[in-house]
């Protein structure tokens, strides 16, 4: 029970990675406030864990939907301890020149705004109580980008360097800021990348990987509460790779 008595924020909690989340958090004893733009899948989630998931319906890229989950923490739960940044957005492979400027936006808004719009939301009650986790969830594309995801990779990259940069200016208001680095996961997003969800498809991703298999919603909830626990109470400014081996 290593988050027990934590509250957190997951975003992106209704289905892949942010589920995998959600349930090891639960496990470990923390309650949580999930945050998901689809509403039904975000209360499909919440259903299996009674009263420890409270889910509500938000946009990453819109503060006020970081500002309703802190307050339904607070309010519902008592507390706020961690926030977990995992709502995200891939691209399908093109050539970067080809990329509108919607999909761009898109990419900004969901992969970067939403940082920016977590740490405004969050952040000030972190150091009010000199207590807080955060965890931002960024992507081997970040650290070894793949040709053709280019803008998708630069999204990451951003995290990795907001992620460092936001442990060395919060360190000494007693709050963490980690980042994990999925590689392809098994996942519904998966055919975002490669794009088309093949078992040939999927071979080629699952050679690249020394482990020989795609990531799962399991293995980054591991991860994650790990990072957001106090047993890592030394460790802020990491981007661990949950990857298999990819990025050696």
């Amino acid at each position: 029970m290593r988050l027990a008595n934590k509250v957190a924020i997951v975003t992106g909690g209704g289905s892949g990675f942010g589920e995998g989340i959600v349930r090891k958090f639960v496990e470990e004893g923390a309650r949580v406030v999930l945050v998901d733009r689809d509403l039904a899948a975000a209360e499909r989630v919440a259903a299996a864990f009674g009263d420890a998931v409270a889910a509500i319906s938000g946009d990453v890229a819109v503060l006020d939907s970081f500002i309703a989950a802190r307050d339904l923490a607070l309010s519902h739960f008592g507390s706020l301890h961690i926030l977990v940044n995992n709502a995200g957005v891939g691209q399908l492979p093109m050539p970067m020149e080809e990329m509108d400027e919607a999909l761009f936006d898109r990419l900004f808004n969901v992969n970067i705004r939403s940082i920016y719009n977590g740490a405004r939301a969050v952040v000030p009650h972190f150091k009010a109580q000199r207590y807080g986790a955060i965890l931002n969830v960024a992507s081997t594309g970040g650290v070894s980008p793949r040709p053709n995801l280019t803008w998708y990779n630069a999204s990451k990259g951003w995290d990795i360097a907001a992620t460092r940069g936001m442990a060395v200016e919060l360190a000494p208001f007693g709050i963490r800021v980690n980042a994990i680095n999925p590689v392809a996961g098994d996942t519904p997003l998966l055919s975002t990348f490669i794009g088309s969800d093949s078992e040939e498809s999927r071979a080629r991703i699952v050679a690249t990987i020394p482990i020989g298999r795609l990531s799962t919603p399991a293995d980054m909830g591991n991860a994650a509460a790990f990072l957001c626990s106090d047993e890592a109470s030394m460790i802020t400014g990491v981007d661990l790779n949950v990857d298999g081996g990819k990025c050696i």
